[in-house]
């Protein structure tokens, strides 16, 4: 079967009615939300924070070396050992209420570690139980994975105050965030 291959009067007929039509090139392949990015305070003091405390590199507890990829539709699943089953079960049906949120959308590798760290550490220091971590599931743009989704995966498992962390439901993000289980203080 061939294709069919328009004419230069094919073309231009079809450009005149989609300018007749009104319709415009688009000036950006990004998607609009169509509401701005928040930028609450806390998240603004957390980013001076980390950038400030980011002098050494080595004064995360995460590690930024080679992780493995997962896929964008893959669930993500991780506790402790002696973690309650039935706690672990809660969490995974979307049954705790998280009490903070952070999305990581538009930030790069660095920022997202640095970012997601700073978050832990404040969640920790408010005695929050239970938070959710947007990290998407969109391809890196030098990579064939979902790099965020993919370093956020194994950032979680070194983490010391996670005890568990899965997939959220698809009411808060499916499997582009995660539920994270904290320790409580004195645990």
């Amino acid at each position: 079967m061939t294709r069919h291959l328009p004419n230069d009067d094919d073309i231009s007929a079809f450009r005149q009615a989609l300018q007749a039509a009104g319709v415009r090139r688009i000036a950006t392949n990004q998607a609009d939300p169509g509401k701005p990015k928040r930028q609450s305070d806390a998240s603004e003091a957390r980013r001076r924070a980390a950038v400030e405390s980011n002098t050494l590199q080595t004064s995360g507890r995460t590690s930024d070396g080679r992780v493995e990829a997962v896929r964008p539709s893959e669930y993500l699943e991780f506790s402790v050992p002696d973690l309650p089953w039935r706690t672990f079960s809660q969490l995974k049906r979307g049954q705790m209420a998280w009490q903070a949120g952070l999305d990581l959308h538009g930030y790069t590798l660095e920022e997202a570690r640095l970012e997601l760290e700073s978050f832990l550490r404040d969640a920790a220091g408010q005695g929050l139980r239970c938070v959710l971590v947007v990290h998407g599931k969109a391809w890196g743009t030098t990579s064939d994975f979902p790099v965020l989704k993919s370093h956020t995966n194994a950032w979680l498992r070194e983490w010391p105050g996670v005890l568990a962390f899965c997939s959220a439901t698809d009411i808060d993000g499916g499997t582009g965030a995660v539920y994270i289980l904290l320790r409580k203080r004195g645990q």
